[in-house]
């Protein structure tokens, strides 16, 4: 199971990520999110669990629990869509109502 982790605190590295889970079973991986210039947390990060009943009895026990001074959000993590984001169609600057109209 998945299991996105979000509102973590910006000290926090993939070990004490980890270190939260491996109460409620086995952990395969645990990664905190990093920002790619600056190398420094993005406050979320996604946990991999073995065993699905593991993960969800981990989401109930950890969602809400205060770590680093900031309530958790445990949630399964939602698998990523393909292509464009949800919602949003292609981008078109060129159509009728783009603000960058040439008017002759």
């Amino acid at each position: 199971m998945n299991i996105y982790v979000a509102n973590l605190s910006f000290d926090l590295v993939d070990e004490d990520l980890k270190a939260f889970f491996v109460p409620y079973g086995e952990v395969s991986s645990a990664r905190v999110i990093l920002d790619k210039a600056t190398e420094r947390s993005r406050g979320f990060g996604f946990v991999e669990m073995a065993d699905d009943a593991a993960g969800r009895k981990a989401i109930a026990a950890l969602n809400g629990v205060t770590a680093g001074g900031r309530p958790m959000k445990v949630n399964e993590a939602k698998p990523r869509s393909e292509g464009n984001f949800e919602g949003q169609g292609e981008r078109n600057y060129n159509n009728s109502s783009s603000y960058n109209q040439t008017i002759y």
